[in-house]
């Protein structure tokens, strides 16, 4: 190889990976939020977007469910999303065109245009056949299109699905009424001892009077 062409490819290399718009302009996962990431570890500057799921909040077990995450606002000229569950029993199933399934997450395949200040992705949830209560997370990045990290900013959202009766909940068992504290049942015959001493003590005082 010529020596000036593996210096090029080497500044070329450089310039890709010092460009993280530009190394996930293609979709990435783990930014959703589910374990503490976002988007905004790279993209900043911008103008804060809003973004929201939209889709029931509750499935039967084994159900498939519609359900889209929109961004609102920011730059607002192409964005990307990662969308992840924490249910390893749920599929997610990418929908609309520009979206992708990476692993169990999904994420964008290439920046999408807004139109008229929104972007949305439209995707499938096919709920577990066991009753659980699950939560989508979902970031949104709202950039200006110029391939560089600052001037884009991301936003959040989260939502919890009730699949069947959702989380069991362990509730305590009613503790059965104590017994009354003079044994119950036994509280007339405890108290035999107390009349025969009044009785005896009105006995001695005839007696006294006699």
């Amino acid at each position: 190889m010529h020596p000036q062409f593996r210096i090029t490819s080497v500044f070329a290399a450089l310039a890709l990976w010092s460009s993280p718009a530009l190394a996930t302009s293609t979709g990435i996962t783990g930014q959703s939020g589910k374990d503490g990431m976002t988007c905004s570890t790279c993209h900043k500057g911008g103008e804060l977007p809003t973004v929201e799921f939209e889709g029931p909040t509750s499935l039967e077990p084994g159900a498939t469910g519609q359900y889209a995450l929109i961004i609102r606002g920011g730059a607002a000229k192409t964005g990307g999303i990662n969308i992840a569950v924490d249910s390893a029993e749920t599929s997610l199933l990418a929908s609309s065109a520009g979206l992708k399934k990476l692993g169990t997450e999904l994420t964008h395949s290439a920046p999408q245009p807004f139109n008229a200040g929104v972007l949305r992705f439209d995707f499938s949830l096919v709920a577990p056949a066991t009753d659980v209560t699950l939560t989508l997370f979902g970031a949104g990045n709202s950039t200006n299109a110029d391939l560089k990290s600052d001037g884009d900013r991301s936003s959040t959202a989260k939502l919890s699905v009730k699949i069947g009766k959702g989380t069991p909940v362990d509730v305590p068992q009613e503790e059965e009424p104590e017994e009354n504290a003079d044994g119950g049942g036994c509280a007339a015959a405890g108290s035999a001892p107390i009349w025969g001493c009044m009785l005896a003590g009105l006995m001695l005082f005839r007696r006294r009077q006699g």
